[in-house]
């Protein structure tokens, strides 16, 4: 009796050439990021004309932008066991399914309320999807190239945020502020055919959870054409391990490693949720005018898009958690660069530029770091869950920048304060080092 070849699909996925179906993966999840940042900038855009619509004070309009963050933690916690539990590509599919009818729904909503809690489900599948899209794109990549790939793929976001400022300043003025809401929830709704045609399940998934081997040979079979798929019994590198996925994260050889990723994503996210806050406002304060201060600000996001790709390419290349505990450690000196140079607005523009690349940049850089990190069994699991906590973060970024304005504290302590966060990030994410070396090879 023949023997059944034994094929490791991670050697597989490693040891061939990336392919135009690897492409096209990416290329999805692009999308799904770049309709995630659209759904949740756009908000930003439509507060005034929302305001003014319904007759509304500073402190009534607040929770529309609390609620989409609420949103956003919750999914972040809920989908990402659930993505460990059932695949990667059902949860990501049900997630865009939510969002783009909870968006199309907020078109019609009659109060600020009934907003607010469709905003807080809008940002429970968009929590959701785009961690998954980041685990789903990781586990199609081969190992000396997914940092790239993924941070490459995570640039969607920052694409869908500026084509939603660029929308709402077509479509409000034409059609009112529901119009872009309800664009918000008919792109993603476009998108579910293609990605139930096209996306397939990650097959690091469905061996560990013992499909058919004749699915995961044709997925195979798309990356690279092989003989020796036909008749194979593939393998992955661990066995699956009991349990709930959560629980997996605090296992003795993933638990330093968890907690110093949290810590991470914590500082990262509390920083630049509070300079995407407050950064227009405390620029302006230095007698600038608004366009300048939004011409300044903006440099922040082309910096992250930039930081995001150069970054990832060098995490291919050298040790991942030195590259961005360097950038971490740079955006704080950016950072409090921005505070001492506040008198020279080209200066100001170029500390800002820098501080967006080494922090944006690094963020997006650590999603792909945490890909890496976990094994299949609870990766969706510890990429979301990272995610989750550093929503937190963002939380008290954006109500610790209103806290700071209201000492009237010098511009430059201020920077220098805020500064500081970014450092903690790059010396967590460089303790990172022992455990990220001894897991790295027992990736599956």
């Amino acid at each position: 009796m023949q023997t059944q070849p034994a094929v490791n699909v991670t050697e597989f996925i490693n040891h061939h050439p990336l392919s135009g179906f690897q492409i096209m993966i990416a290329v999805l999840c692009f999308l799904i990021v770049a309709i995630d940042g659209f759904d949740t900038a756009a908000i930003g855009f439509l507060a005034p004309a929302i305001r003014a619509e319904w007759q509304l004070s500073a402190a009534e309009l607040a929770p529309l932008f609390g609620a989409g963050l609420a949103g956003l933690m919750a999914g972040a916690f809920v989908f990402g066991p659930l993505a460990d539990k059932f695949g990667r590509k059902s949860v990501l599919v049900a997630c865009v399914a939510f969002f783009g009818i909870a968006s199309a729904v907020s078109a019609g909503a009659t109060s600020v309320w009934e907003l607010v809690l469709l905003r807080f489900l809008t940002g429970l599948g968009l929590g959701g999807a785009m961690p998954n899209s980041v685990t789903l794109t990781s586990e199609f990549c081969p190992d000396k190239r997914r940092s790239f790939l993924v941070t490459t793929m995570f640039c969607g976001f920052t694409v869908g945020s500026a084509l939603g400022g660029l929308a709402s300043a077509q479509l409000v003025e034409a059609y009112g502020w529901r119009s872009v809401l309800l664009l918000g929830g008919v792109l993603p709704l476009a998108l579910l055919p293609v990605m139930f045609w096209k996306l397939p399940e990650s097959v690091r998934y469905l061996v560990m959870q013992g499909a058919d081997g004749t699915r995961v040979a044709n997925i195979l079979a798309r990356i690279a054409p092989d003989p020796q798929l036909a008749g194979a019994h593939f393998v992955v590198t661990h066995e699956k391990p009991k349990g709930f996925p959560v629980g997996h994260l605090f296992r003795p050889d993933l638990l330093r490693g968890t907690l110093l990723l949290w810590l991470t994503f914590f500082m990262s996210l509390l920083v630049i949720y509070l300079l995407s806050s407050w950064l227009p406002t405390l620029i302006k304060s230095t007698g600038v005018s608004l366009k300048t201060a939004a011409l300044v600000t903006m440099m922040f996001q082309v910096g992250g898009t930039l930081g995001a790709i150069l970054l990832g390419w060098l995490m291919d290349r050298h040790a991942p958690h030195r590259v961005l505990a360097i950038s971490y450690a740079a955006a704080g000196l950016f950072i409090a660069a921005i505070g001492a140079v506040a008198g020279t607005p080209w200066l100001v523009g170029a500390a800002v530029f820098g501080a967006g690349f080494c922090l944006s940049g690094s963020q997006v850089g650590a999603n792909a770091f945490a890909a890496s990190f976990y094994p299949t069994d609870c990766r969706a699991t510890g990429v979301s869950w990272a995610n989750g906590v550093g929503r937190i973060g963002s939380v008290l970024g954006s109500m610790g920048g209103a806290a700071m304005v209201s000492w009237n504290l010098p511009l430059a302590g201020v920077f220098l304060l805020v500064g500081v966060p970014a450092v903690l990030a790059g010396l967590t994410i460089s303790a990172l080092a022992p455990q990220s070396a001894s897991a790295r090879p027992a990736l599956a």
